[in-house]
Order: C-alpha cells, then sequence, then structure tokens
C-alpha cells in the first residue's frame, strides 16, 4: 500500500533499486533473527550493478581471505584493498555497524508490514535510507582518496575478532532466554485454554444441579418452541369463543376487524380472524417482561383454574387477573353475558368456573410459561416484533397461511410480500430465532 502521493525522483528511485539489491543481499536469515543462521556469519557481496565496485571485496592475496566457517568470523591479518583504495580498520569497524543498523532498519520495516502499520513503515523507512546514505557517503570518500597500503595493526584486528566472538556468544545466551519464554508463553497460553473449558463445563454442571435441586427440569430451545406453539394455539383457541359471541351479540365483525387493524386487504372474509388473533395477542404480550422464574407449581395443573385457586395470591394469578380485564373490554363483556358478574368475579380476587375463562386462564397459563422459561434458557432472551408493510422474510417471520404444499400463499404484490398484521411476535434465544407468526397481504 502506497503511503505518499509524492511522485518518487530519480534519486529516490536510484536509492528504491539500492534497497531491491540490499534485500537480495540480507534475505532476512542472515541478519540473526532466526535460529537457522548464525548471526556472525558475514559474507562478501560484490554486486556490479553498483558503478562496478563491490560493497567490500576480498584481496587478491590469499593472506587477506576472511573466513566463513558458519560459526565465527576469522579475519586473517591483511590490508582490505579495493582496487587501489585502503580501507582502515576503524572505518571498517564504523562500516560494520552502519551495516548492522541497516539490517536492523530492514528488520523493522518488513515487521511493519505486518500487522500493516503506516507510520512504522514510514519511521523504518527514513531509518533505512539515512543508513543506506551512510552507506553511499562511506563509498564515495573512499573514492575520492588515492589508495596507498599503510601498515595494518594485527593487533586490532585481534581485538576486532574477540569482540565478535564475544558478541555471538551473547546473542546465542540472548535467543535461548527468548526461545524459553516463547515456551512458557505457550504453555501458560494452553492451560488457560484448559482452565475456560474447565469453567464452562464446570458452570454448565451447576446450573443444572441448581435446577434439579429445584425440581425443574433441564429446559433448552426444543422446550421453548414447543411452549410457543402451544401459545400460539391457545390463543386460537380463544378467538373462536370471542368471534361466536361477537356474532351472537349482533357485533359487525368487518368492522370491528378493520377498527383492530385498518388498510389490510385480506385474501378471504374468512382470514379477518387473525385480526382478532392479533388483537388478543397484542394485548397479552403488552408489558410483558422476560425474567426466570419457577413454572413447575403451574404446569403440574392439567385445569389452569385449580391452579388459580391452589395460588390465588401468586404472580400467576395476579397476571391473569390484570390480562383479564385487559383482554376483555367492559362493554364488550356486557353485551356477550348481559352483566359484569365475571368481572366483579375477577376483581374480587377470585376466578369463575365458566366455559369462557378456563379458555382464557389456558391462554394465560402458556403465555406466562413462555415469558417464565425464554430467561431460564437465556438470560439475554429477546422479544421482537415485526412493523405493517415490512416485506416478508423467512430468517424472522412465519407466514399464517400456506398453501397444499406448504408454500407462502400471500394476497397483493407478487414479488415481494408484505406484512399485513403481526400476529404473535417472535423471540430471539441465544442463536436460535422462533419466528414471528404474521399475515401477508397488500396494504392499502
Amino acid at each position: 500500500m502506497e503511503y505518499s502521493t509524492t511522485k518518487p525522483s530519480k534519486s529516490a528511485s536510484n536509492m528504491s533499486d539500492k534497497v531491491s539489491r540490499f534485500a537480495k543481499v540480507c534475505k532476512l536469515r542472515s541478519i540473526g533473527v532466526f535460529s537457522s543462521e548464525d548471526p556472525g556469519h558475514i559474507c562478501h557481496y560484490k554486486d556490479p550493478n553498483i558503478n562496478g565496485a563491490p560493497l567490500v571485496e576480498d584481496s587478491s592475496d590469499a593472506a587477506d581471505e576472511t573466513e566463513c566457517d558458519g560459526t565465527h568470523v576469522h579475519l586473517q591479518p591483511a590490508e582490505v584493498q579495493c582496487k587501489g583504495y585502503v580501507f582502515d580498520v576503524a572505518e571498517i569497524l564504523k562500516l560494520f555497524d552502519i551495516v548492522s543498523s541497516l539490517k536492523l532498519a530492514y528488520v523493522q520495516l518488513q515487521q511493519a508490514h505486518i500487522p500493516y502499520n503506516p507510520e512504522k513503515i514510514i519511521a523504518a523507512d527514513e531509518v533505512f535510507v539515512s543508513k543506506l546514505k551512510a552507506i553511499c557517503k562511506i563509498r564515495r570518500a573512499y573514492k575520492e582518496k588515492q589508495c596507498t597500503k599503510p601498515k595494518v595493526d594485527y593487533s586490532r584486528l585481534d581485538g576486532l575478532r574477540e569482540e565478535i566472538e564475544v558478541n555471538e556468544g551473547l546473542l546465542e545466551k540472548l535467543k535461548a532466554q527468548n526461545k524459553a519464554k516463547d515456551d512458557i508463553i505457550v504453555r501458560l497460553g494452553k492451560g488457560l485454554q484448559d482452565l475456560d473449558l474447565g469453567n464452562a463445563i464446570l458452570s454448565d454442571t451447576f446450573r443444572q444441579e441448581s435446577l434439579e435441586k429445584k425440581n425443574v427440569k433441564v429446559l433448552n430451545v426444543v422446550t421453548f418452541e414447543e411452549s410457543f406453539n402451544a401459545a400460539s394455539k391457545s390463543i386460537h383457541d380463544f378467538g373462536k369463543p370471542l368471534i361466536n359471541l361477537m356474532k351472537a351479540s349482533g357485533w359487525d365483525l368487518d368492522e370491528a376487524a378493520d377498527s383492530i387493524v385498518e388498510g389490510v386487504v385480506y385474501a378471504q372474509r374468512s382470514h379477518k380472524k387473525y385480526a382478532f388473533e392479533a388483537y388478543i395477542a397484542r394485548r397479552m404480550f403488552h408489558g410483558l417482561t422476560l425474567k426466570s422464574f419457577n413454572v413447575d407449581d403451574i404446569m403440574r395443573f392439567d385445569d389452569p383454574i385449580d391452579a388459580l385457586i391452589r395460588y390465588w395470591d401468586s404472580d400467576f394469578a395476579n397476571f391473569c387477573r390484570k390480562k383479564y380485564l385487559l383482554v376483555v373490554h367492559p362493554m364488550m363483556e356486557l353485551s356477550f353475558f348481559g352483566n359484569l358478574d365475571q368481572r366483579m368475579f375477577v376483581l374480587s380476587g377470585k376466578h369463575p368456573r365458566t366455559p369462557f375463562y378456563q379458555i382464557f386462564a389456558r391462554m394465560v397459563k402458556w403465555v406466562w410459561v413462555l415469558a417464565g422459561i425464554a430467561a431460564s434458557i437465556d438470560p439475554n432472551a429477546k422479544m421482537f416484533a415485526v412493523c405493517r408493510g415490512s416485506e416478508f422474510s423467512d430468517v424472522y417471520m412465519e407466514p399464517a397461511e400456506v398453501d397444499c404444499e406448504g408454500a407462502v400463499s400471500w394476497q397483493g404484490q407478487q414479488k415481494n410480500p408484505k406484512v399485513g398484521l403481526m400476529i404473535i411476535p417472535g423471540f430471539k434465544i441465544g442463536g436460535t430465532i422462533v419466528k414471528a407468526r404474521v399475515y401477508l397481504s397488500g396494504v392499502k
């Protein structure tokens, strides 16, 4: 990735060529950062492309050769010449230091690419170029001098060899320490993974044991889906007598359906029942909070009226009483039964055993169970609604009407079916989506 928009000059291009040639010389593994290479191994490189002169060249005399045995650098007493130019030992040491810094800058430049960090790349590039310029400066200085053959101070060469050997030993020691620390890090990381796995197993075991102590069966998503289907069916079952009572009382069902949800185009007149089911579900799930609580006491009774009488002051009884007053309007009850006796009975804290109230209590039971087990399975469980006019999504929605082959059946647009109304909201339990039930239709 380019980090500069300035067009490179000719000198910058030459510098880039030198960087490329230097990368071929280093090939990274001769720098001394990998265990497979000896950092003390120094090889001479001659590049004919750089003005026809090598960076460092051995003399033709056999006594002037530098021996590389892969472990130590043996500098034999000799004069270092470059086609008539004499290199002083102190200047060679300086050149070695610059080359070492150049290699280190090259490593840092490579490391800045993985992961990619533009700021580190720019900084490393500037250091690399500065070191390369220093080498070029030394090279130009040597060209400007008339080479002579000064006497070589062999004692200084011996000192250089000893210094290299000491540095090699120190480098090997540091590499060994680094490898030992890497092994410790790997071992600690594996131990951390084992601890996380053990904690997860212990957490599941503790949760199951806690539920078993409370005589609660282990809940899962399958259990929730079964309860969701039971709640959906109970809403449908309560909608039937409600519609029949409205018919018997002389209600205009078309006007009542339109007053619940306006502008819905129903494929059949019988589909208007979904408007009443949506009204019931809307009132039942209104203000419902998903929190974990024990539902076994309620589930033990086949008849929910028995549970209401047995636990007359429980949260379930209060929930049932509150929802009846919310779902069944006083004018509705008065038109159905000619009086408000049932309503007054519920307000007094009791629950009548009438057929109408028994069907209602069964619906309340499954909605109550649904809210209780959702948070027990997943504390972060959520309930979601679908807005009218939304495009149908088979990931989050389930159509109320399907054809004989199980395909989606809907009335209206041919390509993108729209949601006419939401019948029952959906739930998200962990990574599982329990789809909301919707009626697909054209919308006026």
